[in-house]
């Protein structure tokens, strides 16, 4: 039972964390923690990927620890992959889902580095 209700809370941490590295650079209240989140997922996916393989993340690792305690066995690398397939019914191309994940990735960085940093806020001052 506590491994399932794990499964779950690792499942919704993900998908959290997924849909803020795509949207948190939207509103103006989340675009700093937004960029301090993509760039620690690039870093998971790059540096830690130095020694576990590109696009590691220990999120999905430790999940993964939990399903095959579960019984669920010969899991992708990637957790969208998983979930792709859960969602489809369907396998898809591996690499088809890596780099649809990393051209979606990039853009929400790009966007970010944008509002961020080049994106002229909007004062009380100048709507006067």
């Amino acid at each position: 039972m506590a491994l399932k209700l794990l499964d779950v809370l690792f499942t919704l941490f993900h998908l959290a964390i997924i849909g803020f590295n795509l949207l948190g650079w939207i509103w103006p209240s989340t675009r700093k923690l937004h960029l301090i989140c993509v760039a620690v997922t690039a870093g998971c996916w790059f540096i830690l990927g130095i020694w576990f393989g590109i696009g590691y993340c220990p999120i999905t690792d430790w999940q993964w620890q939990i399903k095959e305690k579960l019984g669920e066995h010969n899991l992708p690398n990637s957790f969208i992959e998983y979930c792709v397939k859960a969602i489809s019914g369907n396998s898809i191309s591996p690499t088809v889902v890596h780099n649809m994940t990393a051209v979606c990735f990039f853009l929400a960085v790009l966007l970010s580095v944008y509002v961020n940093f080049f994106k002229k806020t909007r004062s009380i001052i100048n709507k006067e």
